[in-house]
């Protein structure tokens, strides 16, 4: 079921239906699809453990793919500034992108910042309206530790007031009130481990994932 909620009014644009439906696809090609979104300070390590746990998805034949927020400003969101309504277009954007993923049998692995809440609530509520699971991993690896992993020296240039509205230096990050999910990578010897709790939650919610 697709979502129309977000839509905005217009006679012009309507919904052209498939006809291939979800069930067709997910029966057809024996898959099950939905996304899990990793959040957290720049460098707490998420697209270190999105890229792991979809490697380990793939080695298992469940069709799993990364979709990292800086990758995706190199495409789709290449037109975005860092301004706040930009910063907002940019997690909408990449949210329905891989709501489109979940629904065509993918798991679709987000590797966002996204340090509001009101943002990420979207995500899942367009999900959740298109029937579709989600799950919400906070990573929350503390902002010390990720300033020591600065390999882009973006910190360094934020502490200098170089880079404005930086996200845990001059700018607010809002934790996850209840994330299925919380990990913290302050060291990455942890990351197999939670590497292993991601994708035992991925398998539990595709057991029970109605087609």
């Amino acid at each position: 079921m697709p979502d129309k909620s977000s839509a905005k009014a217009n006679v012009e644009v309507v919904w052209h239906d498939s006809h291939v439906t979800r069930l067709m696809r997910w029966e057809k090609f024996k898959t099950k699809g939905l996304t899990v979104l990793f959040t957290g300070f720049s460098g707490s390590g998420k697209s270190t453990l999105a890229a792991l746990v979809e490697e380990r998805l793939v080695e298992s034949d469940i069709n799993a793919y990364l979709l990292d927020g800086d990758n995706l400003r190199h495409g789709i969101n290449s037109g975005l500034t860092f301004s706040q309504a930009d910063r907002e277009e940019n997690i909408r954007r990449a949210g329905e992108v891989a709501r489109l993923f979940a629904d065509s049998g993918v798991v679709a692995l987000l590797s966002l910042v996204s340090p509001f809440s009101k943002d990420r609530d979207q995500i899942r509520l367009s999900h959740n309206n298109s029937g579709l699971k989600f799950i919400e991993v906070y990573v929350s690896t503390s902002i010390e530790v990720c300033e020591t992993r600065d390999s882009k020296g973006m910190y360094k240039k934020a502490r200098r007031g170089e880079i404005l509205d930086f996200t845990g230096i001059s700018s607010p990050y809002e934790p996850p009130r209840n994330p299925e999910l919380e990990v913290d990578l302050d060291s990455m010897e942890k990351l197999e481990g939670a590497c292993h709790q991601v994708v035992e939650l991925i398998e539990k919610a595709r057991e029970v994932n109605e087609l």
